[in-house]
């Protein structure tokens, strides 16, 4: 669907000048060329068309403009030309004439006379019309398939596809008409129509290197804004000229599926709200398969644990990823009984690696129980989870003293965007049926089965298994069945959103054995959900998933089975899938729910068959036009290809049976479909001409092209494949990717344009990011429009709809953010724009994956001799036909180059760089009906060859190409230098040459000796290159050269070292060679080595048509010049860099740390510096032992290099040995490879920097306690003096911890300042790491705020582009303001005032750029030694140091510089550098403590001491080893004397004390004390921060302030100091101001220039010319890492090193930072009364409510020091009354508000452990039972730093007391030492609710050892200091001590009456029964009368 223009010719134009002109049509302009110096009529003949998605309406509106074109001036606009397009889309083709109008809509008399063509969307391409081939055999239709012929000649110059830029206007060419045979007289009739342009050869004269002036003149001509052209590298590989080919890939090697190391660590630190009743809980951790537990805390539910458990794995990313880490607390579990889980959390690894910083760091996780939904959160448990790969580096944030509160809900350890309250949700799978399934068993019994009882069986009986967050579920096995149905579905219950990304389905074949996998694929949740307040639930299909693995051969030991789990690429295609995927969030209050989250399997309803869309028959074709670069350890056998598609073509092993029945026409629907069993040849066929699909090429012997490749002579014929196959038609899908893929690329392309023009430092790279954003923001709207007309499509499913909705908005939003962007791209905000838009790439290839799939993938298969070699996998999107071109593959249609690799494992390492075969291949995929033009991006001028059976239908595709036309060239390769190749041979060098591959021939370079940078400087000439096709096709687009860079060797095969591609620049013959394009320029091809780069190739290629003349008509190559290099041909004149003269000064220090070098030492030592072939070797070094330094400081020598300082060299150091008899062994060499950071240009006189004149003052104002000062700079009018403003990092957080009470009007009460005394270095210390936290925090508050800000910006978009320029500006002003601001803040209000320290949370080098101020410390790496090197890091090469510098300058240097007054000529460049001879030092270490260790014994903790080696000096500390510690704090400082050079490296080690066995290296660190010894910044002893003479903060450096000011000035030859009065000092011609006064330890005060001049060192970096910071006081924080397992951090270590020269004076003792002692206290507890208790027990006699209190306490982590109250009986109340002490002592350390408890872990412990722990104490409330175990009632926990003070009465006390704990006031014990009132005990109830269960009077009183020692407390009631007896109720005496009166009370006072009636009414029972024994017996004696 498209508008076609042709602008024929504009007339009556006025006067002479050069036209252009415009067409617009909806937005998108093209712009012709420019012709130059035309008068009246401009012949512009040019095509333009406008590929359109919806419709054209009859009203919409076509414009021309015709300008008056001029290179410096804008354009001047001769008329207008607009047209309604209505006669257009009802007629398709209009002719027009008319005139133009001007600006004033008047009628000028130039008219404009054009063609319009309209094509509309119907979905097919018109019915075969049998006249369209009668005159033309074998023309096919050029244009879109729809019209008449005569539109060849307008579409006959190559259709546009996207990756043009919009608007290259094509150019018109009638030969390109004429083509292939049609030379019939109807179409010739028809062509003579369109004229031959006068122009026709103006696009050939475009230079291939743009300059930047010459930018606007190819923009004008190409149509685009300057912004738009891409200026790098125009003739490299990846630009393409015209549409005929695809871009190669380069890297070659998988990367997927091959083993890393990583290792998750995680820290458990406490649990909180557990839910359960006085429980036991430890914490079970899991990663994958690998559990471990913490130790077990009893009756807590808020355990506190703080212990670290690391994991190691190596295994593959996407493995590891997978793997889910569970967290579960299980309650009381012992060696028997496994316990009961209380609740788990489940997230798998590759969300925490998606982290920022790869860490989760002190958050909280959600705990709950899998096994109740219905139940809620089971409570918090709060961990550190880090994941760290090889080369990832962990910053940990700084762990000081937690004190900021535990707000659980704000950290919740979830990732961003993830709701806290997650919810139950069920993912149900539906598994419908699969098909295409492979053979999976051995036939033989199959045969033997066969034979005996005739039954044919399916060799495979196939299950799904889904695996999801840890759980499996399996559907039932389908017995010996290809195409399996299931109708199954598998339901997991899970948490939603889960915090796993990936589903696994595997098709996977039963068996009695083992189970083996048929298929894996995955499903990724973030794919097809969106989380976004539009987003949908995660849905899918039903559609089919295609699964690749391994070939299809069964075998039973399938060396590629990893493959089928999902590792690697797949390289053949296994089954496909039918399946859908649905989530339901579940109600968790219905109660007819089920509540288990075990996996379930039941039946699900089949799905109709057309539910995943109509089946269509597709078409694929194929071309082979070139197959060279074969490997020659393949064989000789013939080799053929073959292409599949799904089981399609496969004969080998594809079919196991027909997959697919189709209905054929007529026919009854069960008519197998038997074709492709059959091993089709060329003759068969059905009756109607029905073809039969070819899938792979003849069998042919190779040719030999050199010793390491063949070629298979494909020259004039070219073989052609054809394959049918039927597929259900979700094309829309792949067109929706393709049009995202498209935006893609170009946006890829163009910032690779960008970073390569900031690189190469090209002019405006801002321009081009414009461009870039302007290209993206009209793609994603053309994406919105054409995607938008896709609405109603009957198969879609939920998925497709959804997506396409998300699409839509991503895009949308995506292009209007681009154009915002666009507006704030300036030369300044470059960077951040850039990363911005690098996001912008990798969402839009997010979005462009489409999860769900349609057509499999192709599969090349090359074969020898029926065995499958190598392969090549084209995705079926990336070939797919689509007539909008913007949906089209990006390689339908062309050709494109293709690698073969080797399958699976065996591609890993050298096997896969080595290329198995280079092949040129067409494909084309669609659908059968739309077949129409298949051939038509091939190149042109082919006769078809088809079988005997298609010979007269037309459409019938031809299984071989025979190509008439043949174009000879001669290629020159001008081979001029690579650069920082890979070193092959061990002497750390290579004996580089170049092998270069065009088509079937090949050249080499010579071979250069050991260099890594080859300086080849050869012409290689290819001569007869035979091309077949069309003439200016090649001009366009020539094939690539292949580069293959190589290691010769005296014996054997030559090593692979790297490859790259080239485009060659064409030149036809009938060109001229000249500028712009030719001389072609030399440019820079980056080499790969596998995926990783390997240096660079410096080289220019051109293809110089041979025309009719002969070779007589090439330019002439200039012979040797030198006849040296024999027949060896140099680069030419014109091409080689222009070169001037350089000197090259080095200055050699010394050489350190070398290595043996083949078991000998290294004992001579010598360097040898080379570059561009000229070099310069140092001195001798006569006894490297005894003095590794040069005798001879300074060397030069001189040397020609390129003007163009891209084109500079590398510059190499060797270093040699040298032996007895005039031997050398090499020892190790280093490429410096851009000399650029060492080159000397002089400074500008007239741009000074530092303005010399006038003072400058730098003006401190003294505060009243000497503790600091502030700097405040005044800058006079007129000077240019660069002084920062900003108050330094240090001052103004000393600023936040306290306001100033002085100038604000102080409003606020400073807190007496700390006794001295107690102040110590570790107040220091603390108080510094408060203040770095507090800077990373305000670090980051900045930034978020800047995101803000670029967030609101874009969102508001384009509707203020005005003012977005000032907002633009306004983030930096905004973090300016802020931090000036910070000081005010009101935050630590009455911290002391505490002199600080610095604390760098990295190494001092990396914030002092390695203190590589004048000495450059340069790495010499060895020469590789095996093959397995190639994955050796750097450091394992690495066999010494040579330290030196290097300076490289234009000759001849400006006198000015050796005319300075005391220039030494020997010296050079490099004056003033101090001597380097042997120097005596004193070194200093102190490590304070070391963090995150790595646990080295079983019980996951370690036994750290310090280990230090400086030279012969090794110190182990092993004594004072810290027992069960991964955080120990060493506090500790070592003396050591050394002498540099010889002892400079000095190694600060960790170890791990073992009793028996050798102690194990947890990690080291290393640190090169001389180059801090020497460098500039003076990092011998750290500047205070204040000048003290006493105390803690004493000054340690034994040269005071102004002693070190004084050298530095002399050193730097800098005026001063001056000190003058009023505290002033002038250096230079800055003046600072500062107090003058210093007290010492008697309070006595004395005048000192020593602040004044720390003042000056404190702000050294001011200084004109001779500044540069100086290191501060500091403490470094410093990675440990173990040489076993490199890249990986095993724990960090504080620090800081001094040093003092041995001839100076002695320095003052060391500090002592040796560890606070924890001090001991006494917390004496009372427990008065108890109220409000829960009653729980039932009286036996009465049934009356009533509780036997008591009161338990303990101190955390002393559970089994916990004390008991006696028991209150028989309270009916509620109320208990105690008087009850309980004492508890214990170890507090004051600064880290820690008790500190050592105890020995178990029996078997050798020694105790210590433990940190937060100081709380636990009350409890118990119902004692005399037989069954005691009730718990209730418990308080209380911190002791903060807890609420207690409630003055017993009514007062509440529930909130607990809940609400932020807003009550706390208070401190360490600061109240006595608190009494009551505080309540809580419990959970049934309904998991708190509620008060009891109150409880209590007093705690904090005593001091010494304290406690003078008044002594009793235990309980007892004395000394007793207290009084309870006064309880009589009820309490107990029972059985005195029953009598217990009975007495319990029946007199309540049941007297009662009891008194029972007695009566005994009484009276009795005498009835005594009345009624007696009264016979009375009767009858009366009676008788006795």
């Amino acid at each position: 669907m498209a508008l076609l223009l042709q602008l024929r010719t504009v007339t009556g134009l006025r006067g002479k000048a050069d036209r252009i002109a415009k067409a617009v049509f909806r937005g998108l302009s093209f712009y012709t060329r420019v012709l130059e110096n035309c008068e009246d009529e401009a012949r512009f003949d040019e095509t333009f068309r406008w590929p359109v998605a919806s419709n054209i309406d009859g009203n919409e509106i076509l414009e021309i403009q015709v300008f008056n074109y001029s290179k410096v001036f804008t354009n001047r606009l001769i008329g207008t030309f607009q047209m309604v397009l209505q006669k257009v889309v009802e007629e398709g083709q209009v002719e027009v004439t008319d005139t133009l109008i001007d600006d004033n809509n008047s009628a000028i008399q130039t008219s404009i006379s054009i063609e319009i063509r309209y094509q509309a969307l119907d979905g097919t391409v018109g019915a075969w019309n049998d006249k369209e081939f009668l005159d033309t055999p074998s023309v096919h239709s050029e244009g879109d398939g729809r019209y008449p012929l005569e539109t060849d000649s307008l579409l006959s110059s190559h259709r546009q596809g996207l990756d043009i830029s919009p608007g290259k206007s094509t150019q018109q060419s009638t030969e390109r008409s004429f083509r292939r045979a049609g030379k019939g007289v109807f179409s010739a009739m028809k062509l003579g129509k369109t004229r031959p342009s006068k122009d026709d050869h103006r696009k050939q004269d475009e230079p291939a290197i743009l300059e930047a002036e010459d930018l606007d003149r190819k923009a004008l001509l190409q149509g685009l804004e300057p912004d738009t052209i891409s200026l790098a590298s125009v003739t490299a590989v990846t630009t393409n000229v015209s549409n005929k080919r695809s871009k190669p890939d380069i890297k070659m090697e998988p990367s997927a599926g091959r083993p890393m190391d990583y290792q998750v660590s995680i820290t458990i630190i406490e649990a909180r709200q557990l839910v359960g009743l006085n429980m036991d809980p430890m914490v079970c951790v899991e990663v994958g398969e690998e559990k471990k537990y913490t130790s077990m805390k009893e009756s807590t539910n808020c355990p506190y644990y703080n212990e670290y458990f690391v994991f190691d794995f190596h295994v593959p990313p996407d493995v590891m990823f997978d793997k889910i880490i569970k967290l579960s607390v299980i309650h009381s579990k012992n060696l028997l009984r496994s316990g009961t889980l209380v609740g788990s959390f489940k997230m798998d690894v590759g969300t925490v690696y998606t982290q920022p910083e790869h860490q989760f760091y002190h958050k909280w996780a959600i705990l709950s129980d899998p096994e109740d939904l219905t139940a809620g959160l089971k409570g918090y448990l709060k961990c550190d989870i880090a994941v760290v790969g090889k080369g990832d580096n962990i910053k940990t944030p700084h762990k000081a003293n937690e004190t900021e509160e535990d707000d659980i809900e704000g950290n919740l350890l979830l990732p961003d965007g993830v709701p806290p309250e997650r919810q139950w949700a069920r993912f149900y799978i539906k598994i419908y049926r699969a098909e295409g399934l492979p053979r999976m068993n051995t036939s033989i019994m199959a045969n033997v089965k066969k034979a005996l009882i005739g039954e044919n069986k399916d060799l495979v009986d196939p299950y799904v298994q889904v695996v999801f967050a840890g759980q499996k579920g399996k559907t039932s096995v389908q017995k010996s069945s290809y195409e399996p149905l299931w109708n199954e579905q598998i339901i997991f219950t899970e948490m939603f959103p889960p915090l796993c990304k990936r589903i696994k389905i595997q098709i996977r074949d039963s068996d009695k054995v083992n189970d083996v996998a048929i298929g894996t694929h995955f499903i990724d949740l973030r794919k097809i959900s969106n989380e976004g307040d539009k987003g949908f639930l995660p849905t899918f299909g039903p559609a089919w998933v295609n699964m690749y693995g391994s070939t299809r051969n069964y075998t039973l030991m399938d060396e590629h089975q990893e493959l089928n789990e999902g590792l690697g690429e797949g390289v053949s295609f296994r089954a496909r899938l039918l399946m859908s995927l649905a989530v339901e969030i579940l109600d968790t209050t219905n109660p007819e729910i089920n509540s288990s989250t075990e996996v379930q399997v039941e039946q699900a309803t089949s799905v109709a068959d057309n539910c995943t869309g109509k089946m269509e028959e597709f078409f694929l074709f194929g071309a082979f036009l070139e197959a060279t670069m074969i490997d020659r350890k393949i064989g000789d056998k013939p080799i053929n290809f073959e292409v599949t598609i799904g089981n399609y073509g496969n004969q080998m092993d594809g079919m196991s049976k027909p997959i697919l029945r189709r209905k054929k026409e007529g026919g009854d629907g069960n008519e197998e479909e038997s074709e492709l069993l059959q091993n089709s040849s060329e003759d068969e066929g059905d009756e109607d001409g029905e073809m039969v699909s070819v899938s792979s090429s003849q069998p042919m012997k190779p040719l030999v092209t050199d010793r390491n490749y063949f070629h298979l002579p494909y020259f004039e014929k070219k073989p052609c494949i054809y394959i049918k196959s039927w597929w259900q038609d979700q094309r829309r899908r792949l067109y929706n990717a393709n049009i995202m893929d498209k935006i893609a690329d170009k946006l890829e392309e163009g910032l690779n344009d960008v970073q390569e023009m900031i690189k190469t430092e090209k002019p405006h790279p801002e321009r081009r990011l414009r461009g870039v954003l302007e290209e993206l923001s009209s793609g994603c709207l053309h994406f919105v429009t054409l995607a938008d007309k896709d609405q109603h499509h009957s198969s879609r499913t939920r998925l497709d709809r959804e997506r396409l909705k998300s699409c839509m908005r991503e895009l949308e939003n995506m292009g209007q953010q681009a154009t915002t962007l666009r507006s704030q791209v300036k030369k300044n905000t470059m960077k951040d724009k850039l990363k911005l838009v690098q996001n912008f790439l990798q969402k839009l290839r997010f979005l462009a994956d489409e999860p769900q799939h349609t057509i499999p993938d192709v599969f090349i298969w090359m074969m020898s001799n029926n065995k499958r070699i190598a392969y090549a996998r084209v995705p079926s999107k990336d070939i797919l036909y689509s007539i909008v071109d913007e949906e089209m593959g990006k390689d339908c249609a062309k050709v494109k180059t293709i690698f073969l690799k080797l399958p699976g494992k065996r591609g890993f390492g050298p096997a896969g760089w080595t290329v198995q075969a280079k092949m040129e291949i067409y494909l084309w995929l669609g659908l059968n009906k739309q077949r129409k033009d298949f051939l038509s991006g091939l190149p042109c001028g082919f006769e078809e060859k088809k079988t005997a059976r298609g010979q007269n239908l037309p459409s019938f595709p031809p299984i071989s190409l025979l190509y008439t036309k043949k174009q000879v060239f001669q290629l020159r390769a001008h081979m001029y230098q690579a650069r920082s190749l890979f070193a092959a041979d061990s002497s750390g060098l290579s004996d580089p040459f170049a092998r270069v591959f065009f088509i079937s021939q090949s050249q080499c370079t010579e071979v250069l000796n050991e260099t890594l940078c080859p300086t080849w400087d050869q012409l290689l000439v290819f001569d007869n290159v035979e091309l077949y096709g069309e003439a200016h096709e090649m001009r366009d687009d020539p094939p690539i050269i292949v580069i293959e860079i190589y290691d010769q060797d005296t014996v054997g095969k030559a090593d692979f070292m790297g490859r790259t591609f080239a485009k060659p620049v064409v030149k036809m013959s009938d060109e001229q060679y000249c500028p712009p394009r030719f001389p072609p320029q030399l440019e820079y091809y980056q080499i790969y080595r596998g995926n990783s780069t390997a240096g660079d190739l410096l080289a220019a290629f051109e293809l110089l048509q041979i025309g009719p003349g002969g070779k007589s008509d090439l330019p002439p190559i200039d012979g040797p010049t030198d006849m040296d290099r024999g027949p060896i041909l140099p680069v030419p004149l014109g091409i080689r860099p222009v070169l001037s003269k350089y000197r090259v000064e080095v200055l050699f220090w010394g050489l350190r740390d070398l290595k043996r070098v083949n078991l000998a030492q290294v004992d001579r030592p010598r360097v040898d510096i080379e570059c561009a072939g000229k070099g310069v070797q140092s001195a001798l070094i006569q006894n490297y032992k005894k003095n590794p330094n040069f005798s001879t400081l300074v060397k030069w020598f001189e040397v020609d290099l390129p003007e163009n300082e891209l084109l500079h060299p590398p510059l190499n150091i060797r270093v040699v040995d040298c032996r007895a008899f005039g031997r050398y062994t090499l020892v190790g060499s280093h490429a410096v490879s851009s000399l650029r950071k060492f080159i000397y240009r002089p400074p500008d006189k007239k741009a000074q920097h530092w303005n010399m004149t006038g003072e400058i003052v730098v003006n401190m104002e003294p505060e009243v306690p000497i503790k600091k000062m502030e700097t405040m700079v005044k800058l006079e009018a007129n000077s240019d003096a660069v002084v920062k403003v900003d108050v330094s990092e240090e001052e103004k957080e000393r600023k936040k911890k306290k306001k100033k009470g002085g100038g604000g009007g102080g409003e606020e009460v400073e807190e007496e300042e700390p006794d001295d005394s107690m102040l110590d270095w570790w107040s220091k210390y603390f108080a510094s790491i408060e203040t770095m936290k507090e800077q990373l925090r305000q670090q980051e508050a900045a930034a978020a705020e800047a995101e803000e800000k670029e967030e609101m910006e874009m969102a508001e978009g384009s509707k203020a582009q005005a003012k977005n320029k000032e907002k633009s500006k306004a983030p930096k002003d905004d973090k300016k303001k802020k931090q000036q601001s910070a000081p005010e803040l009101p935050e630590k209000k009455n911290k002391p005032r505490i002199d600080e320290l610095k604390v760098f949370n990295k190494e001092l080098e990396t914030e002092f750029d390695n203190f590589e101020d004048w000495l450059h410390t340069f790495n010499l790496l060895r020469g590789k030694i095996g093959d397995n090197d190639d994955n050796a890091t750097e450091e394992e090469r690495i066999v010494g140091r040579f330290k030196g510098s290097i300076c490289v300058y234009k000759m001849p240097l400006p006198d000015d510089i050796t005319k300075e007054a005391g220039y030494d000529p020997n010296f050079g460049m490099f004056q003033g550098i101090p001597s380097n001879d042997p120097i005596n030092v004193l070194v200093r270490v102190y490590v304070v403590r070391a963090t995150d260790l790595h646990p080295a014994d079983i019980n996951g903790k370690a036994d750290p001491y310090i280990a230090i080696k400086l030279g012969k000096t090794d110190i182990k500390d092993k004594e004072n080893y810290i027992s069960k510690q991964l955080n120990p704090v060493f506090g500790k400082s070592f003396d050591i004397e050394a002498t540099f050079p010889m002892e400079s490296m000095l190694t600060v080690a960790v170890y791990d004390w073992d009793l028996v066995g050798t102690d194990d290296l947890i990690g080291e660190t290393k640190i090169d004390l001389e180059n801090r010894y020497y460098s500039k910044h003076r990092a011998t002893c750290g500047v205070s921060h204040t000048y003290s003479i006493h105390g803690y903060n004493t000054w340690r450096d034994p040269m005071k302030p102004s002693q070190i000011l004084s050298k530095l000035c002399k050193d730097g030859k800098v005026d001063g100091p001056h000190y003058g009065p009023g505290g002033r000092v002038k250096v230079a011609n800055r003046v600072f101001t500062g107090p003058t006064e210093i007290e010492d330890e008697n309070g006595q005060k004395k005048q000192t220039d020593e602040h004044l001049a720390l003042a000056v060192l404190r702000h050294w970096e001011d200084i004109p010319w001779a500044g540069c910071k100086l290191v501060p006081e500091h403490v470094e924080t410093r990675p440990l890492l173990n040489p076993d397992k490199p890249g990986i951090e095993q724990g960090r270590l504080e620090m800081w090193v001094d040093m003092f020269p041995m001839d100076m004076p002695a320095p003052g003792p060391a500090i002592d930072i040796s560890p606070r002692k924890p001090k001991k206290y006494e917390l004496r507890v009372i427990v008065w009364n108890t109220d409000e208790v829960i009653l729980e027990d039932d009286d036996y006699f009465t049934g009356e409510k009533s509780s036997d209190i008591f009161v338990r306490g303990w101190l955390k982590g002393q559970q089994e020091d916990k004390q008991d109250t006696d028991v209150h009986y028989h309270s009916l109340t509620g109320e208990g009354n105690f008087n009850w002490r309980y004492i508890f002592p214990f170890d507090y350390l004051m600064a880290e508000e820690k008790i500190v408890i050592s105890k020995k872990e178990s029996m078997f412990s050798w020694d105790e452990t210590e433990y940190k722990i937060p100081a709380r104490l636990t009350l409890q409330v118990w119902d004692a039972d005399h037989f069954s175990a005691d009730d718990f009632l209730g418990a308080i926990e209380l911190d002791l730093n903060r807890f609420p003070r207690g409630a003055k009465t017993s009514k007062q006390c509440s529930l909130e007391m607990v809940t609400n704990e932020a807003e009550l006031p706390m208070i401190s014990i360490f600061k109240q030492k006595r608190v009494k009132g009551w505080w309540p005990f809580v419990a959970r109830d049934e309904n998991d609710e708190l509620e008060v269960t009891g109150k409880v009077e209590a007093e705690l009183h904090l005593l001091t050892a010494e304290e406690a020692e003078k008044s002594p407390a009793g235990l309980a009631r007892n004395e000394p200091d007793p207290l009084e007896k309870p006064n309880r109720p009589d009820t309490s005496f107990i029972w059985f001590l005195n029953p009598l009166k217990s009975i007495k009370y319990l029946i007199c006072t309540r049941y007297k009456w009662l009891i008194i009636k029972i007695v009566l009414a005994l009484l009276l029972l009795v005498m009835v029964a005594l009345f009624l024994y007696s009264m016979p017996g009375y009767m009858v004696k009366k009676l008788l009368g006795a």
